[in-house]
């Protein structure tokens, strides 16, 4: 499959166009020559959105074309990712989702419609964050140990975002390391368990970093933990579940965004837009978006995030099994 950078690509868009073509079709096509389309598999509003349309703007700078973002939400990502399986693999249909949507999916579902290792060229990823463990002021808590303590001895809810969630695995975690009877208390979104845990109803929670702090603005409680390999620089002074005790395996896995493209999407095209992104999370603009979210690391490109989906996918599965979810 051959590349080459064509001149009419520099003077029309001031940006490499790749021509890429088909052996078995016969023709050789521009690309890109139309615009993307990214379908979002979550709603408008959240992280993932927003991941969609800030490098989608990047990317339509860079190749100059339009970038589309359509949001196609439901089934922790599985809609949106079916859709795009289904596209054509020609560069113009992209999936931006989440770690649920490649891991913990293929165990809560059934019937998932498409085959994650199989059916998706991952372009890039980037963490979704820190995640911080939330504890209520009533429990007086002010590290793992302390929070601990009080959850052997008393009734304990904790906020998830939803079931086979990264904040569902923690609550499982804890309880199976320690012989506690926390309860993990299921939500369909992160709003409405902020406003439980801001109102006492929920002795703790767990979820995105903005939704945390504007959360403990109100005085409701403390962040004890992050489920990260090393401290946020958002939160120098929080120490780690791992600093805490806590088992390296579970607690120091990635929670990811994600872009990709259909299987057979042209080499070319997967290692053009990797770079891309790699060289958005760069510029001013997206480090201060980053800086927003209290993420600490700028997008990987297809290789390295490659890798940490081969590493770590495993292990949240095995995660999301020892959850006993009946599958849908």
């Amino acid at each position: 499959m051959a590349l080459k950078i064509t001149r009419r690509g520099f003077v029309t868009t001031g940006a490499a166009t790749i021509a890429f073509s088909h052996p078995d079709r016969g023709w050789t096509q521009a690309w890109p020559s139309r615009p993307i389309k990214i379908v979002c598999a979550f709603p408008a509003g959240g992280a993932a959105d927003s991941f969609a349309r800030i490098h989608g703007e990047y990317l339509s700078q860079k190749l100059g074309q339009r970038v589309i973002v359509e949001n196609k939400a439901g089934a922790s990502g599985s809609i949106g990712a079916a859709a795009v399986k289904q596209s054509p693999p020609d560069g113009y249909t992209l999936l931006v989702a989440i770690t649920a949507t490649l891991a913990q999916s293929r165990v809560i579902f059934k019937n998932l419609p498409y085959d994650a290792d199989k059916d998706f060229a991952l372009i890039s990823g980037m963490s979704v964050g820190p995640l911080p463990f939330v504890v209520g002021k009533a429990t007086d808590a002010t590290n793992l140990k302390e929070f601990v303590e009080y959850a052997r001895n008393n009734k304990t809810n904790v906020g998830t975002w939803g079931p086979g969630s990264y904040a569902h695995i923690v609550v499982a975690e804890l309880n199976k390391q320690y012989g506690l009877q926390m309860k993990a208390v299921h939500y369909r979104g992160e709003s409405p368990m902020w406003q439980d845990f801001t109102a006492g109803v929920l002795q703790a929670a767990m979820g995105g970093y903005p939704n945390a702090v504007n959360a403990l603005e109100f005085g409701a409680g403390k962040i004890i933990a992050v489920p990260t390999k090393t401290r946020n620089r958002k939160l120098p002074d929080v120490p780690t579940f791992i600093e805490q005790g806590g088992d390296p395996k579970v607690f120091a896995l990635t929670g990811y965004i994600f872009l990709a493209g259909p299987i057979d999407m042209p080499q070319e095209i997967v290692e053009r837009l990797s770079g891309l992104m790699v060289e958005a999370g760069k510029t001013d603009t997206i480090q201060k978006w980053l800086d927003s979210y209290g993420i600490d690391e700028s997008p990987l490109g297809y290789v390295a995030f490659k890798k940490l989906y081969d590493d770590e996918t495993p292990i949240w599965v095995d995660a999301v099994r020892t959850l006993g979810l009946a599958s849908e």
